[in-house]
């Protein structure tokens, strides 16, 4: 299952926002204020609840219930107000979400700005496809997992539900049986960068590295935390394929010199069968990526190609939110991430040779 366009609506930042996306990987960047991370959840909300076995058992009532609970829970607007979530203009809002899926499967909901709890839904072309959503939050949860789940569970706490998610994804036993090839290319990726396997006791995580001992993850850096969080997912069968993955700003806590490993990492996921969605702000991981597509023989396997792409969400006076698609993101003409590069770089020349 592969989502394939998106049209969002009077949705928050968005008045008409319209887009079509890879099979592959989807990279989406762009200033602040912009709508990277309302994309990314607005994505996983209108997919999550698809994912659960009993969805095609519900009753329509029951079924748009939950795709409003995960909305809500994803986005948490004051007072878990649904209407809240319209775009701001005078008078009575409307909003539109349309998400479709490869063999013209769709999601529709919608809903105004006087709705609290409730959204009209319109599901068309599933058959109970078997395929899981993952999304990854900017901050790890990997050294915080062992009462998380329960503490969210019975009490009231400001966690956005993308966490709560992740925790249960992540109290999952490893799966049974060797790796497959795709996990092992995936895991070899990920273990060039952290040097050790992720070991789960009692509902704790830790980082055991050969040669120097096991470390609780509270312990371990937090940029080690998330690729951990990463290779964790794979070893469980979690990401996979038939798996759509969400990931809010990797390169947060992480080197520069971890970029490529990951990218690597995510390529190797791609090729598995995962559709993946990244949003960043950092020129050396979206620099990794245009590489595979401007030299395809980084891919090592004859005639085998990825589709990546790459969205920059720019504000357009008179028009809101726009966005901008390319497979070179050096030739795309709005890309804030390179023009601060480039802003750098004739600085720092103007500064050596006195032209300023």
């Amino acid at each position: 299952m592969k989502i394939v366009h998106t049209d969002l609506h009077g949705f928050m930042l968005f008045e008409d926002l319209d887009v079509s996306w890879s099979d592959n990987i989807n990279i989406i960047s762009g200033e602040n204020s912009t709508g990277k991370t309302t994309v990314l959840k607005a994505l996983y909300s209108a997919t999550k609840p698809l994912t659960a076995p009993d969805f095609l058992k519900l009753t329509k009532e029951q079924q748009e219930q939950r795709f409003v609970n995960k909305m809500l829970g994803v986005f948490r607007p004051d007072e878990m107000h649904l209407g809240r979530l319209t775009r701001r203009k005078q008078g009575m809002n409307a909003t539109c979400c349309n998400i479709s899926f490869d063999g013209n499967r769709s999601v529709d909901l919608s809903f105004n700005s006087k709705k609290t709890n409730h959204a009209d839904l319109q599901v068309q072309g599933l058959q109970g496809e078997k395929f899981d959503a993952v999304f990854l939050p900017t901050k790890e949860m990997i050294s915080n997992t062992e009462h998380f789940a329960s503490l969210y569970e019975d009490y009231h706490i400001d966690f956005e539900e993308t966490y709560y998610d992740l925790v249960k994804l992540l109290d999952r036993p490893l799966s049974k049986g060797p790796n497959t090839s795709d996990q092992r290319r995936v895991i070899s990726s990920l273990q060039d960068i952290i040097l050790g396997n992720v070991v789960q006791k009692d509902r704790k995580f830790y980082l055991e590295e050969s040669g120097a001992g096991i470390f609780e993850m509270g312990l371990v850096s937090e940029g080690y935390r998330k690729i951990a969080i990463l290779l964790y997912l794979v070893l469980t069968g979690s990401l996979g394929a038939n798996t759509i993955l969400f990931w809010d700003e990797p390169e947060t806590n992480m080197n520069p010199k971890m970029m490529r490993p990951l990218v690597s990492a995510m390529v190797e996921l791609a090729r598995s069968g995962v559709q993946i969605f990244v949003t960043t702000h950092d020129y050396f991981l979206i620099q990794e990526f245009n590489l595979y597509n401007v030299y395809p023989q980084l891919l090592n396997r004859g005639g085998e190609s990825l589709d990546i792409r790459f969205y920059s969400l720019y504000a357009e006076e008179g028009r809101g939110i726009s966005v901008e698609t390319g497979r070179d993101v050096t030739e795309m003409e709005h890309n804030s991430i390179m023009q601060q590069f480039d802003e750098m770089y004739k600085r720092e020349q103007d500064l050596m040779y006195g032209t300023k």
